[in-house]
């Protein structure tokens, strides 16, 4: 238990004593959007460095040189932990943005720095708002921002290896023509989701796959994109078992 309670500790403090942090990176974005975008990300990027630290997390990646970095992509992975989204996040070389559930924009503090950050909310009810979520998103890879969504559209708490992936997830690469890294992370979910509440020492091993360029696809691929990426995932995952 003192693991998840200095990990929320870490949190909290990081929050409630990045608000003024907010404000000073607020005004450096009037002057230097860029500047402000970047020093964001590297700061979320070491408290998730910590975080997994104090979880006594263990990190193999794979294929790391897969992801491309001068040009934004879409990441795409299975979703089994809400450590998903910290192992993942950490690594990004560049600026990205996450699609999130609408209702972690209730969130006071975090919302505040997931929207610095060009993270989205998805109402999944409500198709209208959930396309206007992808609209935004396509045009945040048309202006240099990598996204990264999880298509199963839910965190996997069945004992199936993935959720079918929802085709609409992929129109962000479609549109914009940009890679899609798919990410395989085996046994996240044995880091908190297993046991909850203790958070235990786990091995995670986090695979990127070779980028997938939609418009280089024949057509009967494209046309099934998702069921294609999630048969990559798949295939990574099952490779990969053994080393956890």
């Amino acid at each position: 238990m003192i693991r998840i309670f200095l990990a929320l500790l870490f949190a909290v403090l990081f929050l409630i004593f990045g608000i003024p942090i907010l404000g000073v990176e607020w005004i450096i974005g009037k002057f230097n959007p860029h500047a402000a975008d970047l020093s964001q990300l590297r700061m979320v990027q070491w408290a998730f460095r910590v975080i997994l630290f104090i979880c006594g997390t263990k990190l193999t990646v794979i294929g790391e040189e897969n992801v491309p970095k001068d040009e934004p992509v879409l990441y795409i992975g299975n979703h089994k932990s809400y450590f998903d989204i910290i192992i993942t996040y950490a690594r990004c070389p560049r600026l990205t943005g996450y699609v999130a559930k609408n209702n972690m924009e209730k969130v006071p503090l975090l919302s505040a720095w997931m929207k610095r950050l060009h993270c989205l909310f998805i109402n999944r009810e409500d198709v209208k708002e959930a396309l206007k979520t992808i609209l935004t998103g396509i045009d945040n890879i048309k202006n240099g921002i990598s996204m990264c969504i999880f298509p199963e559209g839910t965190r996997n708490k069945t004992d199936e290896l993935m959720l079918p992936f929802k085709e609409g997830s992929f129109k962000m690469a479609e549109k914009t023509g940009c890679a899609i890294i798919p990410m395989a992370i085996n046994n996240s979910a044995e880091i908190l989701e297993n046991h909850f509440p203790k958070v235990k020492r786990t091995h995670v091993v986090l695979e990127y796959g070779k980028p997938i360029y939609p418009n280089e696809l024949d057509k009967e691929t494209k046309r099934r994109l998702g069921a294609h990426c999630r048969e990559i995932i798949a295939e990574m995952l099952a490779k990969n078992a053994p080393l956890v």
